[in-house]
């Protein structure tokens, strides 16, 4: 189990470093009843990769390996591949001052002040739903356990939620930090939501440079062995 983390922790960092979900979290948090709508909506997020989770984890169940000992399933090279390269398409369209095609629409935000938590609830799971690279980087951790070849079911499900955990820590902190102390993180929370907002695209242009090329040729090489 702990000599998979480290195949499991791109996953996690590149789902987690995305700005548009920790703006979007900061942003539910500074509005009418933001603590709880912020928890609606992680929870959404939640439930669809869980739901992920276990539909993909059995239709890969047989995949996962190629039943040779030492060599990289193909399955998971083919998706770090496809995430090598969706992230080097994001990072250009960012530098060229593109929109994000997996961020929410425009109009959608505009939902987050007056959303209810049931609402909040249904948006982060549609979001989740429509994001086609946390798709790819999903169903990527799942080929990753599955190809560990566990010999028990439940190492599977604790494997997966140890993904799920590290994939949206950085969005789960601002939670535990608003129910802490609500009054005094209400100025932290907004002097990060500006900073990131100010600071979006070079982030986005880094975060996917840096995993793109990194999952671009651990697939590549993958393939190639």
């Amino acid at each position: 189990m702990i000599d998979l983390i480290p195949n499991l922790l791109p996953m996690m960092l590149g789902t987690a470093l995305a700005p548009i979900w920790i703006i979007l979290v900061l942003l539910i948090l500074r509005s009418r009843n933001g603590l709880l709508k912020a928890i609606a909506f992680v929870a959404g997020i939640t439930l669809v990769r869980l739901m992920q989770g276990v539909v993909f984890g059995y239709v890969l169940a047989a995949r996962a390996v190629d039943g040779e000992v030492g060599k990289p399933s193909s399955v998971v090279s083919t998706l770090l591949l496809i995430v090598g390269i969706l992230l080097l398409i994001a990072a250009i369209k960012s530098l060229y001052h593109e929109p994000d095609p997996d961020a929410p629409p425009p109009k959608w935000m505009g939902l987050i002040d007056s959303a209810t938590p049931l609402k909040a609830f249904g948006l982060g799971a549609i979001f989740t739903l429509l994001g086609a690279k946390l798709w790819v980087f999903t169903l990527s951790a799942i080929s990753v356990i599955q190809s560990a070849n566990f010999n028990s079911p439940s190492e599977y499900v604790i494997a997966f939620l140890i993904y799920v955990l590290g994939a949206q820590s950085v969005i789960i902190l601002p939670l535990v930090i608003s129910a802490i102390s609500p009054r005094q993180s209400a100025s932290l929370l907004a002097a990060a939501t500006d900073w990131l907002n100010q600071y979006n695209r070079l982030i986005t242009i880094i975060v996917s440079s840096l995993f793109g090329f990194f999952f671009f040729w651990k697939g590549l090489t993958g393939l190639l062995v």
